[in-house]
């Protein structure tokens, strides 16, 4: 709980960050991790509240109170092992989580929250720094061999976890690095890629093998039959993303300079890691819209803005959320209140309610997007007569989320059920779950749930892991 009186004492304090002037220099992460001084007196900011929110407001049920505590004692190991019991990548959540836990903190009723995050983010490097953070090899091995199909946070806490109960883990990884989106789809401004790297190194140490531009399902050069894998394994889990992403289909659409997200964000994180590109798109002197108001869109602001883009434009299609929500109502549940993000700071003119009508171009390539503002009204929208308006815009960039899992290939050899969103129908409670329709198939993390968070994906995967161990064992240990 810290200190008895802290959150009386002491006042909440951010991570500091470098300037925006000299950050959009470079593609680095630019937080500060708290000081030990600092991290100690956030923590005694946590209160005797009697029954921690937080516990629960996190989707891998952190057990907050008791890290926070630890290190507000200067018990820096103990506060990582407690960390480590409920989040195998605290290092990747403490960076780009955005912290239910910290919208469920009491605290949040009437002040600021206790700065959940930042400790989080500072206990694990500590962890790193100490050389704390070692492999966790099995003592005994099972003899059972599952697959892993993606290596995005899903996959790999999957795998993490079946490995170090005894299980032979290969986990297949259609691109050419590992990480899923951890890797291709957040900036490293966000999240530099070693954080990755020196976590699939503890992985190998405790025996898992990964294979990489291996495409499951795939028709091509680097393709792996489905039905291999059924042959080969015990459990095979299905651990991709949804990545079909959400299009726009108005006039204009094949115009050059239309693209989705995640053919721009991957781009600038390949040349990052030292490939080099036949063709990138590229923002600089260009003016950019980005459609979609979410983190993927603001990704995209930050990377076009270190791209040197002239003008960065946000569109949302829904209106302005409050600047404040109303804690009396929403609290401890996620509120819904306008957010400005780090890359929003660094330049960005944001618009709500705005529909995009048509792309205009000229000799085949974008030149404006004409648009109409909306009008809300019990949850359905109306074009407000008379807004149509045009904006100059050489490079659009389409945010508005993803939809599904691609069906072409895996899903579709496996002819596994989907639900009526039509991802991988797989139940999270009572028996069976995470079990799909195929036996000895099972799915988590964004082709089961959708569109999520990180944390998310690695509850999953943790949960995952432990119906896999006791289909194969009869019994699991493993956290539930």
């Amino acid at each position: 709980m810290g200190k008895p009186t802290g959150f009386i004492e002491y006042q909440r304090l951010a991570e500091a960050s470098e300037p925006a002037t000299s950050r959009l220099k470079h593609y680095g992460e630019f937080i500060k991790v708290l000081s030990d001084e600092q991290a100690k007196v956030q923590g005694a900011r946590c209160m005797d509240c009697g029954i921690p929110f937080c516990n629960t407001g996190c989707p891998v049920n952190n057990i907050i109170p008791d890290w926070n505590d630890l290190v507000y004692r200067g018990n820096w190991e103990q506060a990582l092992s407690v960390l480590h019991s409920t989040n195998n990548f605290p290092d990747f959540t403490g960076r780009i989580c955005p912290a239910p836990c910290e919208a469920a903190c009491t605290l949040n009723i009437n002040t600021d929250p206790v700065g959940i995050k930042s400790i989080e983010h500072a206990i694990v490097d500590k962890g790193w720094e100490k050389g704390w953070i070692l492999p966790q090899p099995a003592k005994l091995k099972t003899g059972r061999q599952v697959a892993v199909v993606g290596s995005g946070p899903a996959g790999l806490a999957a795998a993490q976890q079946l490995a170090r109960v005894g299980h032979k883990v290969v986990v297949f990884e259609k691109s050419d690095r590992l990480g899923g989106l951890l890797r291709y789809g957040i900036p490293d401004f966000k999240l530099e890629k070693s954080h990755i790297d020196r976590r699939i190194e503890q992985m190998k140490a405790e025996g898992v093998e990964f294979l990489v531009n291996q495409e499951v399902g795939g028709n091509g050069g680097n393709a792996v039959p489905v039905g291999r894998l059924l042959a080969d394994f015990d459990a095979l889990i299905l651990a991709g993303g949804a990545e079909l992403p959400r299009d726009l289909n108005v006039p204009g659409r094949e115009l050059q300079g239309v693209h989705f997200a995640m053919e721009f964000l991957p781009q600038q994180n390949k040349v990052n890691a030292g490939d080099q590109l036949a063709t990138q798109i590229l923002a600089g002197g260009k003016h950019v819209v980005v459609i979609g108001g979410g983190d993927t869109g603001s990704d995209c602001v930050g990377t076009s803005n270190r791209h040197g883009a002239l003008s960065v434009t946000q569109f949302e299609l829904m209106p302005q959320p409050p600047e404040q929500e109303d804690k009396s109502l929403i609290w401890p549940y996620w509120p819904l209140k306008l957010r400005t993000s780090s890359s929003h700071e660094e330049g960005c003119a944001r618009d709500f309610a705005v529909s995009t009508k048509e792309f205009v171009g000229e000799n085949g390539k974008l030149k404006a997007l004409k648009v109409v503002r909306l009008d809300w009204k019990d949850g359905q929208m109306s074009e407000v007569p008379g807004s149509e308006f045009e904006i100059a815009a050489d490079l659009v960039l389409l945010a508005m989320g993803f939809v599904a899992p691609v069906r072409q290939g895996l899903l579709d050899q496996l002819a596994v059920e989907l639900d009526a969103r039509a991802n991988v129908k797989a139940t999270t409670d009572g028996a069976g779950c995470y079990a799909t329709s195929v036996a000895k198939v099972f799915a988590a993390g964004d082709m089961r749930r959708g569109q999520s968070l990180v944390v998310w994906a690695i509850r999953e995967g943790r949960q995952c892991a432990r119906e896999v161990d006791a289909f194969l064992m009869g019994i699991s240990d493993l956290p539930r």
